[in-house]
């Protein structure tokens, strides 16, 4: 089954510094029929203004991976991990047992745009770590790019502790791809910007998302030139 869940049915809002857009329940909006998709628990669409951000905070027990698609955002936490997140790199932090960190975007001028992912880790009691990875943006065209894994290895690919694959992908106009999985397991699809079709029948543009499941293979075609990410999940 392929179920579609427009862009404007995202739970949306603004803090003035923040303008945020959540696919599952987080902070104040809480909906109990949409509270996870899986072990992904938390899916936002955020855009921070210049010199603003996080203050130091605490997670636990959760696997997160942020994305940038524009500008930058700084981290910084207690297990000594502090580096800068631009397009073309890839964060994944393991809070396990509990982590503190910080993001703040440090540019004066560009507003920063990312997706945040959490995900429920395979077990319990990890001990906290950050990582940093560089993907080869131009490896994207027309290929799904492995960025986050668990079960492929690569020095351009964060480890994850879950059996979960997250690619990413720049599909020219006009242009297919196809996926397989086993049966069982889930697809999350996102699109970041243009217009995609899956299996011919279902069409999705900006921002919108599919949650997939009992489908094996699984057929992407292009309608414009289209930006999109995808979750291979248990």
């Amino acid at each position: 089954m392929i179920k579609i869940y427009p862009a404007e049915s995202r739970h949306s809002g603004s803090h003035g510094w923040l303008q945020y857009n959540f696919s599952f329940s987080f902070a104040d909006y809480y909906d109990p029929d949409n509270v996870s998709f899986g072990p992904l628990r938390v899916f936002n669409d955020d855009y921070i203004q210049p010199l603003k951000g996080f203050g130091t905070h605490p997670h636990r027990e959760m696997e997160i991976v942020t994305v940038a698609l524009a500008g930058q955002l700084h981290h910084e936490d207690n297990t000594g991990g502090k580096e800068t997140l631009r397009p073309g790199e890839i964060q994944r932090m393991s809070a396990g047992t509990g982590i503190l960190h910080s993001e703040v975007n440090n540019s004066d001028t560009e507003t920063a745009n990312i997706l945040q992912l959490w995900f429920m880790p395979n077990e319990q009691g990890l001990k906290p770590s950050y990582e940093q990875k560089t993907y080869d943006i131009s490896a994207k065209k027309n290929h799904l790019l492995p960025i986050v894994s668990n079960r492929i290895q690569s020095e351009q690919i964060a480890h994850i502790h879950q059996d979960l694959t997250i690619y990413l992908s720049d599909l020219d106009a006009g242009q297919s791809l196809a996926f397989s999985q086993a049966a069982g397991r889930r697809i999350y699809l996102f699109v970041i910007e243009g217009e995609i079709t899956l299996n011919k029948e279902s069409a999705l543009k900006k921002r919108d998302a599919a949650r997939i499941t009992d489908v094996t293979e699984l057929a992407i075609d292009a309608a414009s030139d289209a930006s999109f990410m995808l979750i291979d999940l248990p």
